[in-house]
């Protein structure tokens, strides 16, 4: 029996898809240790705080919860504290965390999670504070021991890292360049998530998914990798983010077309409608670029789910570059958009920009641009009258309901409800208040 046998933890993420997958991964690592997750931080005796660092909204919630918990560790020397992520990997980040955190039992950073267990018991033996932050993984980055939040939708890593220096990104410094999975790895994990477990969603993860495979020993491309993993047997659909504009080919769209089994929804992070600004953010595209990608993806697959990333008030925005967004956002008509004021940070070219934009400035056009796509939404959801979505048939609170690829829930009134997750053609017959009700349209 280890100390850790009986132990009570608490975990607390902040940030993207990559964080919350890795918070699956301390989860089964903390449970194969013979402990048992609580929801109360302040009543379980270890306490994770996986961080973020891409935004400066992020790193100041998990820097305020972890001195929250401050005079909870005074009061109880035994309770043990984590901090890992991308904060403790910035070699410039906004807090100097070892000082100030001095009170923190364990402070690791985004190459060595994997090494948590060891690191526990190394601090059960000789209870001094743990300060490691390495440059490179340290060993295999995933484990058989990712217990995961969701029973539908499993998160399956493909590739570490991203090479693309975007200015205003942190990310190439505390994630590292671009390292791929090999092939049968994740092929053997997507294999046993759908035929073992009955996961019905499998999402690819990545920085930059669509550079999968280039640093491979056998290359592969991420096209083939779709490919291959639609092979798999089982009733299951396979989604991916995030893409970069710069490495989506036209291989890409052609098997999201044809593969019934790929998601008929993108993520493709547009970040300004400006061409220029796009320049100064070292994106590699420009707008007539990606415009031309939007066109051949609606043509090929009609009914596409579209999503995107922006950053308003980036150094150097005029008020004619976030027009231009405004327009982009208009002519695309995106299903959803995640915007950002743009943010300094620590080590990254842009936070050296001399013409920043004035932090009210960026409000209100957060703020206008938000307007604007609500109103595209609701415009949006005519789209759906009379088409047919492939669904995930589900039941909530006691009704029946087709998610469609994107997430758009679709009420199927007096359907008796007969298998738990599985796929139906649903057709749209009615659209009240913005919300859609069909009716199935054939079993796929």
């Amino acid at each position: 029996m280890n100390s850790y046998e009986g132990k009570t933890f608490n975990i607390n993420t902040y940030g993207c898809q990559m964080n919350v997958h890795e918070s699956e991964k301390i989860r089964g690592i903390l449970l194969s240790l013979g402990m048992e997750e609580i929801d109360n931080p302040i009543d379980a005796n270890v306490v994770v705080f996986n961080t973020c660092c891409i935004r400066e909204g992020a790193e100041d919630r998990a820097y305020n919860n972890i001195m929250a918990l401050k005079p909870e560790k005074a009061k109880d020397k035994n309770k043990i504290l984590i901090l890992c992520g991308c904060m403790p990997q910035q070699k410039k980040g906004k807090y100097n965390l070892k000082d100030k955190l001095s009170f923190v039992d364990i402070i690791i950073g985004t190459h060595n999670i994997n090494m948590l267990a060891q690191y526990l018991l190394r601090f059960a033996m000789n209870h001094q504070p743990i300060y490691e932050i390495v440059e490179k993984p340290t060993g295999n980055m995933d484990t058989d021991l990712c217990v995961r939040d969701d029973k539908i939708n499993a998160y399956v890593n493909i590739i570490y890292g991203c090479n693309k220096f975007c200015t205003y990104c942190i990310v190439p410094y505390v994630r590292g360049r671009e390292k791929s999975r090999p092939f049968h790895d994740i092929y053997e994990e997507v294999k046993d998530l759908v035929q073992n477990k009955g996961y019905k969603f499998i999402t690819l993860l990545g920085q930059n998914v669509n550079s999968y495979g280039k640093d491979l020993s056998e290359p592969m491309t991420f096209a083939e990798l779709l490919q291959n993993l639609c092979k798999i047997e089982g009733d299951f659909k396979i989604k991916f983010m995030t893409s970069h504009p710069m490495d989506f080919g036209d291989d890409i769209i052609k098997v999201m077309k044809t593969e019934e089994k790929v998601a008929k929804a993108l993520h493709l992070p547009v970040q300004s409608g400006s061409s220029p600004i796009l320049k100064r953010m070292n994106r590699h595209y420009d707008v007539k670029q990606y415009m031309s990608i939007i066109k051949k993806v609606k043509h090929a697959v009609p009914n596409i789910s579209l999503s995107t990333d922006i950053i308003v008030g980036f150094p150097g925005e005029t008020e004619s570059d976030f027009n231009k967004t405004l327009k982009l956002l208009k002519k695309v008509k995106y299903d959803q958009v995640f915007a950002f004021m743009y943010s300094k940070r620590s080590g990254t070219p842009a936070a050296e920009f001399e013409d920043q934009v004035d932090e009210k400035e960026k409000n209100i056009r957060v703020n206008k641009l938000l307007r604007l796509q609500k109103i595209i939404q609701k415009d949006q959801t005519k789209k759906y009258f009379k088409k047919v979505f492939n669904c995930l048939i589900k039941q909530i609170n006691g009704v029946s309901v087709g998610i469609t690829d994107g997430g758009k829930e679709i009420y199927i009134p007096n359907y008796k409800f007969v298998n738990e997750n599985y796929f139906a053609n649903v057709r749209v017959e009615d659209i009240r208040n913005h919300k859609l009700s069909g009716v199935i349209y054939g079993k796929r």
